[in-house]
Protein backbone atom coordinates (compact mmCIF):
# COMPACT_ATOMS: atom_id res chain seq x y z
CA UNK A 1 0.00 0.00 0.00
CA UNK A 2 1.12 3.55 -0.74
CA UNK A 3 3.32 5.00 2.03
CA UNK A 4 1.27 8.19 2.18
CA UNK A 5 -1.76 6.13 3.12
CA UNK A 6 0.12 4.02 5.63
CA UNK A 7 1.18 7.18 7.36
CA UNK A 8 -2.32 8.64 7.59
CA UNK A 9 -3.48 8.13 11.17
CA UNK A 10 -7.10 8.60 10.09
CA UNK A 11 -7.03 5.38 8.11
CA UNK A 12 -6.94 1.82 9.43
CA UNK A 13 -4.71 -0.79 7.81
CA UNK A 14 -7.64 -1.59 5.51
CA UNK A 15 -9.49 0.94 3.39
CA UNK A 16 -12.99 1.39 4.83
CA UNK A 17 -15.52 0.97 2.01
CA UNK A 18 -19.07 2.09 2.74
CA UNK A 19 -21.89 0.31 0.90
CA UNK A 20 -25.67 0.64 1.10
CA UNK A 21 -27.95 -2.23 1.97
CA UNK A 22 -30.13 -1.98 -1.16
CA UNK A 23 -30.73 -4.43 -3.98
CA UNK A 24 -29.26 -2.00 -6.52
CA UNK A 25 -25.81 -2.41 -4.95
CA UNK A 26 -25.74 -6.21 -5.14
CA UNK A 27 -23.95 -6.36 -8.52
CA UNK A 28 -21.18 -4.15 -7.10
CA UNK A 29 -21.01 -6.24 -3.94
CA UNK A 30 -20.85 -9.45 -5.98
CA UNK A 31 -17.82 -8.20 -7.87
CA UNK A 32 -16.07 -6.82 -4.79
CA UNK A 33 -16.42 -9.98 -2.72
CA UNK A 34 -14.89 -12.08 -5.48
CA UNK A 35 -11.98 -9.71 -6.05
CA UNK A 36 -8.51 -9.64 -4.43
CA UNK A 37 -9.21 -5.97 -3.67
CA UNK A 38 -10.94 -7.29 -0.54
CA UNK A 39 -7.49 -8.00 0.88
CA UNK A 40 -7.16 -4.21 1.18
CA UNK A 41 -10.73 -3.36 2.13
CA UNK A 42 -13.17 -3.48 5.02
CA UNK A 43 -16.87 -3.25 4.07
CA UNK A 44 -19.19 -1.07 6.15
CA UNK A 45 -22.92 -1.41 5.42
CA UNK A 46 -25.69 1.10 6.16
CA UNK A 47 -28.31 3.22 4.36
CA UNK A 48 -27.48 6.16 2.03
CA UNK A 49 -27.96 9.24 4.24
CA UNK A 50 -26.12 7.60 7.15
CA UNK A 51 -23.29 6.56 4.83
CA UNK A 52 -23.06 10.14 3.59
CA UNK A 53 -22.56 11.33 7.16
CA UNK A 54 -19.98 8.62 7.79
CA UNK A 55 -17.95 9.81 4.80
CA UNK A 56 -18.20 13.42 5.97
CA UNK A 57 -17.09 12.36 9.46
CA UNK A 58 -14.19 10.26 8.08
CA UNK A 59 -15.66 7.06 9.51
CA UNK A 60 -15.26 5.51 6.06
CA UNK A 61 -12.68 6.33 3.38
CA UNK A 62 -14.85 5.71 0.34
CA UNK A 63 -18.53 5.02 -0.20
CA UNK A 64 -21.35 4.80 -2.72
CA UNK A 65 -22.84 8.03 -1.40
CA UNK A 66 -25.68 10.38 -2.43
CA UNK A 67 -24.21 13.02 -4.74
CA UNK A 68 -26.11 15.74 -2.84
CA UNK A 69 -23.32 15.68 -0.24
CA UNK A 70 -20.59 16.71 -2.70
CA UNK A 71 -21.00 20.47 -2.05
CA UNK A 72 -20.48 19.78 1.66
CA UNK A 73 -17.11 18.09 1.13
CA UNK A 74 -13.94 20.15 1.22
CA UNK A 75 -12.02 17.43 -0.57
CA UNK A 76 -13.51 14.60 -2.59
CA UNK A 77 -12.48 12.20 -5.32
CA UNK A 78 -14.95 10.36 -7.59
CA UNK A 79 -12.89 7.26 -8.16
CA UNK A 80 -14.94 4.94 -10.34
CA UNK A 81 -16.40 4.65 -13.83
CA UNK A 82 -19.63 3.43 -12.20
CA UNK A 83 -22.49 4.85 -10.16
CA UNK A 84 -26.10 4.28 -9.14
CA UNK A 85 -27.97 6.20 -11.80
CA UNK A 86 -30.70 6.06 -14.41
CA UNK A 87 -31.54 7.35 -17.85
CA UNK A 88 -35.29 7.16 -17.54
CA UNK A 89 -37.55 5.26 -15.10
CA UNK A 90 -35.53 3.97 -12.14
CA UNK A 91 -38.41 2.05 -10.45
CA UNK A 92 -37.03 2.39 -6.91
CA UNK A 93 -37.25 6.17 -6.32
CA UNK A 94 -40.87 7.23 -6.58
CA UNK A 95 -43.54 9.49 -5.22
CA UNK A 96 -46.48 7.31 -4.12
CA UNK A 97 -50.02 8.42 -3.38
CA UNK A 98 -53.66 7.42 -3.30
CA UNK A 99 -54.64 10.62 -5.09
CA UNK A 100 -53.56 12.14 -8.41
CA UNK A 101 -50.63 14.54 -8.37
CA UNK A 102 -52.70 17.73 -8.52
CA UNK A 103 -54.63 16.70 -5.39
CA UNK A 104 -51.59 15.99 -3.20
CA UNK A 105 -51.44 18.28 -0.18
CA UNK A 106 -48.62 16.77 1.90
CA UNK A 107 -45.50 14.75 1.03
CA UNK A 108 -43.50 12.70 3.53
CA UNK A 109 -39.84 12.64 2.48
CA UNK A 110 -37.87 9.44 2.94
CA UNK A 111 -35.14 9.88 5.54
CA UNK A 112 -32.75 7.45 3.85
CA UNK A 113 -31.42 9.57 0.95
CA UNK A 114 -30.44 13.21 0.65
CA UNK A 115 -30.22 13.14 -3.14
CA UNK A 116 -33.69 11.69 -3.67
CA UNK A 117 -35.22 14.21 -1.27
CA UNK A 118 -33.54 17.12 -3.06
CA UNK A 119 -34.58 15.72 -6.45
CA UNK A 120 -38.18 15.42 -5.28
CA UNK A 121 -38.17 19.04 -4.09
CA UNK A 122 -36.80 20.22 -7.45
CA UNK A 123 -39.32 18.22 -9.47
CA UNK A 124 -42.27 19.25 -7.31
CA UNK A 125 -41.41 22.91 -7.79
CA UNK A 126 -39.94 23.07 -11.29
CA UNK A 127 -41.53 20.19 -13.20
CA UNK A 128 -44.82 19.23 -11.57
CA UNK A 129 -45.30 22.80 -10.33
CA UNK A 130 -47.16 21.95 -7.15
CA UNK A 131 -46.43 23.15 -3.62
CA UNK A 132 -47.50 20.53 -1.08
CA UNK A 133 -46.38 20.69 2.53
CA UNK A 134 -43.08 18.76 2.81
CA UNK A 135 -42.42 16.75 5.95
CA UNK A 136 -39.29 14.89 6.99
CA UNK A 137 -40.08 11.25 7.66
CA UNK A 138 -38.36 10.08 10.82
CA UNK A 139 -38.77 6.34 10.39
CA UNK A 140 -40.34 3.38 8.62
CA UNK A 141 -43.85 4.18 9.86
CA UNK A 142 -44.20 7.07 7.41
CA UNK A 143 -45.31 4.67 4.66
CA UNK A 144 -48.52 4.05 6.61
CA UNK A 145 -49.31 7.73 6.25
CA UNK A 146 -49.58 7.49 2.45
CA UNK A 147 -53.35 7.84 2.15
CA UNK A 148 -56.01 10.33 1.09
CA UNK A 149 -54.16 13.48 -0.08
CA UNK A 150 -50.89 12.59 1.65
CA UNK A 151 -48.09 11.20 -0.55
CA UNK A 152 -44.71 9.77 0.29
CA UNK A 153 -41.31 9.74 -1.37
CA UNK A 154 -40.07 6.17 -0.96
CA UNK A 155 -36.69 4.90 -2.14
CA UNK A 156 -34.77 1.68 -2.47
CA UNK A 157 -36.14 -1.79 -1.86
CA UNK A 158 -39.13 -0.37 0.04
CA UNK A 159 -40.14 1.52 -3.12
CA UNK A 160 -40.25 -1.77 -5.01
CA UNK A 161 -42.59 -3.06 -2.27
CA UNK A 162 -44.71 0.10 -2.32
CA UNK A 163 -45.44 -0.23 -6.04
CA UNK A 164 -48.08 -2.87 -5.27
CA UNK A 165 -49.68 -0.82 -2.50
CA UNK A 166 -50.31 2.66 -3.93
CA UNK A 167 -52.84 3.74 -6.53
CA UNK A 168 -50.52 6.37 -8.05
CA UNK A 169 -46.78 6.23 -8.63
CA UNK A 170 -44.56 8.98 -10.04
CA UNK A 171 -41.06 7.79 -10.96
CA UNK A 172 -38.45 10.49 -10.24
CA UNK A 173 -36.00 9.11 -12.79
CA UNK A 174 -38.60 9.30 -15.56
CA UNK A 175 -39.66 12.79 -14.48
CA UNK A 176 -36.06 14.07 -14.46
CA UNK A 177 -35.42 12.61 -17.93
CA UNK A 178 -38.60 14.21 -19.28
CA UNK A 179 -37.77 17.53 -17.61
CA UNK A 180 -34.07 17.81 -18.54
CA UNK A 181 -33.36 15.22 -21.23
CA UNK A 182 -30.39 14.05 -19.12
CA UNK A 183 -29.54 11.01 -17.09
CA UNK A 184 -29.40 11.21 -13.31
CA UNK A 185 -26.88 10.10 -10.69
CA UNK A 186 -28.28 9.16 -7.30
CA UNK A 187 -24.99 7.96 -5.81
CA UNK A 188 -21.35 7.83 -6.87
CA UNK A 189 -18.25 6.13 -5.52
CA UNK A 190 -16.62 9.00 -3.64
CA UNK A 191 -13.48 9.05 -1.49
CA UNK A 192 -12.70 11.73 1.07
CA UNK A 193 -8.97 11.41 0.53
CA UNK A 194 -6.58 10.33 -2.20
CA UNK A 195 -6.34 6.55 -2.30
CA UNK A 196 -3.57 4.34 -3.70
CA UNK A 197 -3.81 3.88 -7.45
CA UNK A 198 -3.36 0.11 -7.05
CA UNK A 199 -6.50 0.04 -4.94
CA UNK A 200 -8.62 2.27 -7.18
CA UNK A 201 -7.77 0.28 -10.32
CA UNK A 202 -8.56 -3.05 -8.64
CA UNK A 203 -11.71 -1.57 -7.09
CA UNK A 204 -13.01 -0.30 -10.43
CA UNK A 205 -12.22 -3.65 -12.08
CA UNK A 206 -14.15 -5.46 -9.33
CA UNK A 207 -17.22 -3.28 -9.87
CA UNK A 208 -17.05 -3.92 -13.62
CA UNK A 209 -16.79 -7.65 -13.00
CA UNK A 210 -19.91 -7.63 -10.85
CA UNK A 211 -21.89 -5.82 -13.54
CA UNK A 212 -20.82 -8.45 -16.06
CA UNK A 213 -22.37 -11.20 -13.92
CA UNK A 214 -25.96 -9.98 -13.52
CA UNK A 215 -27.33 -13.48 -14.20
CA UNK A 216 -25.43 -14.86 -11.20
CA UNK A 217 -26.48 -11.94 -8.98
CA UNK A 218 -30.15 -12.49 -9.83
CA UNK A 219 -29.85 -16.24 -9.31
CA UNK A 220 -28.34 -15.80 -5.85
CA UNK A 221 -30.93 -13.22 -4.74
CA UNK A 222 -34.48 -14.40 -5.52
CA UNK A 223 -36.90 -11.49 -5.15
CA UNK A 224 -40.59 -12.14 -5.86
CA UNK A 225 -41.74 -8.52 -5.75
CA UNK A 226 -39.91 -7.24 -8.83
CA UNK A 227 -38.00 -8.63 -11.81
CA UNK A 228 -34.40 -8.01 -10.71
CA UNK A 229 -32.95 -8.93 -14.09
CA UNK A 230 -35.01 -6.16 -15.70
CA UNK A 231 -34.28 -3.82 -12.80
CA UNK A 232 -30.51 -4.19 -13.20
CA UNK A 233 -30.52 -4.03 -16.99
CA UNK A 234 -33.30 -1.55 -17.74
CA UNK A 235 -33.91 0.65 -14.70
CA UNK A 236 -30.66 1.19 -12.82
CA UNK A 237 -27.95 2.52 -15.13
CA UNK A 238 -24.52 1.88 -13.69
CA UNK A 239 -22.08 3.49 -16.12
CA UNK A 240 -20.99 6.98 -15.06
CA UNK A 241 -21.10 8.37 -18.60
CA UNK A 242 -21.18 11.90 -20.00
CA UNK A 243 -24.99 12.08 -20.00
CA UNK A 244 -25.11 11.30 -16.30
CA UNK A 245 -22.24 13.65 -15.52
CA UNK A 246 -24.13 16.45 -17.28
CA UNK A 247 -27.27 15.57 -15.35
CA UNK A 248 -25.34 15.55 -12.09
CA UNK A 249 -23.88 19.00 -12.73
CA UNK A 250 -27.34 20.32 -13.59
CA UNK A 251 -28.74 18.84 -10.38
CA UNK A 252 -25.93 20.21 -8.20
CA UNK A 253 -26.33 23.66 -9.75
CA UNK A 254 -30.06 23.65 -8.97
CA UNK A 255 -29.31 22.36 -5.48
CA UNK A 256 -26.94 25.27 -4.90
CA UNK A 257 -29.64 27.74 -5.99
CA UNK A 258 -32.08 26.15 -3.55
CA UNK A 259 -29.55 26.53 -0.73
CA UNK A 260 -28.85 30.16 -1.64
CA UNK A 261 -32.56 30.99 -1.68
CA UNK A 262 -33.10 29.23 1.66
CA UNK A 263 -30.20 31.10 3.28
CA UNK A 264 -31.46 34.47 2.05
CA UNK A 265 -35.07 33.88 3.13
Amino acid sequence: MDDSVKGNNNMSSRIRVGIINYLNVLPFLYGLKKSPVMDMAELVETYPSELAQMLLDDRVDIGIVPVAILPEMKNYHIISDFCIGCDGPVASVCLFSQAPLEEIETVWLDYQSRTSVALAQILLEDYWKIKPVLRDAGGEEFRRRIKDNTAGLVIGDRALEQRAQSAYMYDLGAAWKDYTGSGFVFAAWVANKELPREFTVMFNDALASGLQQIDEVVRENPYPLFDLDSYYRNNVSYVFDDRKKAGMEMFLSRLNKMKTIAESA
